[in-house]
């Protein structure tokens, strides 16, 4: 059954263009083929780093999310790959009621999994079961705890929304926290995650030799999450 991974979380700022760079970057290493689609306007990270494997999409418009199934369709060798921008939620949704979007995927064979990229803050919860009572089993489900801002996840654990998730069959995985100035450098060069670890360390844009290194751990780390989850 072919995916459409759709990589999200609603509130800004929880690492979501991050988590899809590094699905886009897993895909690419593991030789498996996909389609990748940008929601976002004006910050778009799967157009910027990866532009030979995106297309731009605007979440307003159905004809344009409609791309996003009819690739899965033309394309069943080929997993698709959506980073949802923020506040990207209440249109994603309308369009699904009102296209029948989850009916028509089933048909065709294609599932969607939804990554719920989530921080260590109370937003993240509260918009987690926001998602899991609009959707319930409807949707496959990985959560993605990015420890950007800690490593604690007590306001989750507590909520008692891990539990929900569980019930309804979802993968839990954690992101590591990859070092800030690495990041930045990254971004400021634009480049793949690939690149950024293989860049010659000469190259005024490029890392330095254990900036490079860190990186390779961060990567390997963040695989071996994602190898639990089967994409």
């Amino acid at each position: 059954m072919n995916k459409i991974h759709l990589i999200g979380g609603e509130k800004g700022g929880v690492g979501k263009s991050v988590v899809a760079r590094v699905v886009a970057q897993y895909l690419i290493d593991k030789n498996l083929p996909f389609l990748g689609f940008d929601t976002d306007r004006s910050h778009g990270s799967l157009l910027r780093f990866y532009a030979d494997f995106a297309s731009p999409v605007v979440v307003d418009s159905y004809e344009s999310l409609d791309m996003i199934v009819e690739a899965a369709a033309e394309f069943p060798d080929k997993r698709v790959l959506v980073d949802l921008a923020a506040q990207t939620h209440e249109p994603l949704v309308k369009w699904m009621d009102d296209s029948g979007v989850l009916e028509t995927a089933e048909e065709l064979g294609v599932s969607f999994c939804y990554w719920h990229v989530m921080d260590n803050g109370k937003d993240s919860v509260d918009l987690l079961k926001k998602l899991l009572d609009r959707f319930g089993a409807r949707l496959n489900y990985v959560l993605v705890l990015n420890q950007l801002r800690g490593e604690s996840f007590d306001i989750f654990d507590q909520s008692g929304e891990r539990e929900h998730a569980l019930e309804l069959n979802a993968r839990i995985i954690t992101l590591k926290r990859l070092h800030e100035p690495v990041i930045n450098k990254i971004d400021a060069g634009s480049t793949s995650f690939w690149a950024a670890e293989n860049r010659c360390a000469t190259d005024i844009k490029g890392l330095g030799l254990l900036e490079r290194q860190r990186v390779k751990v961060w990567l390997r780390s963040a695989y071996e999450q994602i190898d639990t989850v089967g994409i």
